[in-house]
């Protein structure tokens, strides 16, 4: 139905878009993300013949949209815009109907299909009570849905959508999502999305294209594409992936920006954590610029998640599993590299129980630092019959260092290495 075959557009000499090529088919639901200034928005306009490109084509089946007249193309392709100012006074009414001008000749009224169609879309985006409203007097929201009514009137088998719940509450944008992927999947409308929510995104396409710096990133299926290896090198930004539970959909949620590189000057910090107790330090610590090692968790763990997401160092083992006496070496291994090192308010068995033996080994074999953090007391916290409350009680005497609270820590921090 569509093909975008190589693709390129200049303005006032800056390349927006490079060598953009993808085919979209009747039913498919395709969106297109990227940060600000990827070229989203450009690339709408430009399958919608508003602007041509300087290279390549763009094919509405199989013909050059530079051969569509203006109705012809209108038959083809609507476009619900990002912005639209509207100053005339129209009636909501006529706004929708004006998506039936291009089945109309030229002096030719309205006909009763024509009423029938506004009626129905109209009813559909909730907007039928305020067909005698002037289009000036309503809110933001009430003209976004005006405006994605007079597209859905105009009967094409292909919809562009820019930001088009940019105005709109919460409910509403459901709802009105809702409204286009069920008209989707039930006449088979090509839809092609651009939205910078994420979420809202991987909810409803089937198929998406990443742009960066008006280039394809990425495309394919939304898992293939919504990941945060590819959120971090096209957003600079550090996010959590998942597949949500309830609902089957990927969803991602920010972490932390990149502000700024790690810096090796700043100092090696070795956690030693579990059970999630080492994210929030390890997010702290590496927005302050430090490197960041962690061990032993285990597969799964939130600790071994949060790694995973700021690519940290990381000794791992496998789920449900009591630590090796290989990770254990490895655990030493990377401890060696750093200069202080944190142990984490984290619970103690008989599994994790050579972690706390690693923290003693690096102060008494190694002199390195150990800032102990024990907002819970160690006797809560040891389920191995008093073995790891005579190791942590060890650390305290042979100088570890004990903070109560996260802050404490990372005054701690700041003062080694300052």
């Amino acid at each position: 139905m569509l093909k975008v075959k190589n693709v390129s557009f200049s303005l006032n000499g800056k390349k927006i878009l490079q060598n953009i090529d993808f085919s979209l088919s009747a039913g498919d639901f395709l969106g297109i993300v990227g940060p600000n200034g990827a070229g989203k928005t450009t690339l709408l306009r430009l399958i919608s013949g508003v602007i041509y490109p300087d290279e390549g084509k763009i094919l509405i089946e199989g013909k050059d949209t530079r051969s569509f007249n203006y109705r012809r193309l209108a038959l083809k392709v609507a476009m619900v815009p990002q912005n639209t100012f509207i100053s005339f006074p129209f009636t909501v009414f006529d706004i929708v109907l004006m998506g039936r001008t291009p089945y109309l000749g030229r002096f030719e009224r309205e006909r009763k299909e024509d009423l029938e169609k506004v009626k129905e879309y109209m009813d559909l985006t909730g907007i039928w009570h305020l067909r005698n409203r002037k289009i000036t007097e309503i809110s933001g929201g009430e003209l976004q849905r005006a405006l994605i009514a007079q597209a859905l009137a105009q009967d094409t088998p292909i919809l562009l959508l820019d930001e088009p719940t940019s105005h709109l509450d919460i409910n509403h944008e459901l709802e009105i999502i809702s409204i286009i992927s069920r008209l989707n999947k039930e006449k088979d409308k090509a839809v092609v999305l651009v939205s910078h929510d994420l979420n809202l995104a991987a909810r409803y396409c089937r198929r998406l294209i990443l742009l960066k710096e008006g280039k394809i990133f990425s495309q394919g299926k939304v898992e293939e594409v919504l990941t945060a290896r590819n959120i971090r090198s096209v957003y600079h930004l550090n996010a959590l992936v998942k597949k949500h539970p309830v609902t089957g959909f990927i969803y991602t949620i920010p972490v932390s920006t990149q502000n700024g590189k790690r810096s090796e000057k700043r100092g090696r910090i070795h956690l030693i954590g579990g059970g999630g107790s080492a994210s929030k330090i390890m997010k702290e610590l590496i927005d302050r610029g430090y490197e960041v090692s962690i061990g032993v968790v285990n597969v799964f763990d939130a600790d071994f998640e949060t790694a995973q997401i700021f690519e940290v160092p990381c000794v791992v083992e496998a789920p449900f599993s009591p630590i090796t006496h290989e990770s254990y070496q490895k655990n030493m291994q990377l401890i060696n590299t750093c200069q202080l090192v944190i142990l984490c308010d984290v619970p103690f068995g008989s599994g994790n129980l050579l972690n706390l033996k690693a923290a003693l080994w690096a102060l008494r074999e190694r002199g390195i630092r150990v800032v102990v953090h024990s907002e819970t007391s160690i006797k809560k916290r040891d389920y191995t019959g008093g073995r790891a409350e005579k190791i942590f009680q060890d650390l305290i005497k042979e100088g570890a260092l004990l903070a109560e609270k996260e802050e404490e820590v990372l005054s701690f921090v700041k003062d080694h290495f300052s």
